[in-house]
């Protein structure tokens, strides 16, 4: 029921956004911005519940090793990156929301470093 609320709310601000761009173009990007935070905010919100799991079964793992933190923050940036070029693009700056993308993408690579460290770590052990 809640996939329906959103993509109800995603069309109707479509429809609206492309109302008004046809009378004043800065309105159909202000909409549909206003339409993508309303549904990024949503996102967030249900977010908590999947959070109070995760935690749950971490807590389960007998080392904390942080990964589900940077599995977040990965799947963080992505979205944000995601919606804000998409904002861009949308806006006519498909440059800025390229350039936007390609520091997302250098902030993944960034924020998931430690993995990588962890798995040369482990692969390193079972040589020694």
């Amino acid at each position: 029921m809640e996939m329906i609320k959103i993509g109800l709310l995603g069309v109707v601000g479509v429809l609206l956004a492309v109302y008004f761009r046809s009378v004043k173009a800065e309105y159909g990007i202000y909409i549909g911005a206003a339409a993508g935070l309303l549904i990024f905010g949503y996102t967030v919100q249900n977010l908590s519940f999947f959070m109070n799991e995760i935690q749950v079964f971490q807590s389960l793992l007998r080392q904390d090793n942080g990964f589900f933190r940077i599995l977040f923050k990965v799947v963080g940036i992505t979205y944000v990156c995601e919606f804000c070029a998409g904002v861009c693009k949308d806006a006519g700056y498909g440059a800025v929301g390229g350039q936007i993308e390609i520091f997302g993408k250098v902030m993944v690579l960034l924020t998931g470093l430690p993995i990588l460290l962890s798995v040369v770590e482990t692969i390193g052990g079972f040589k020694g």
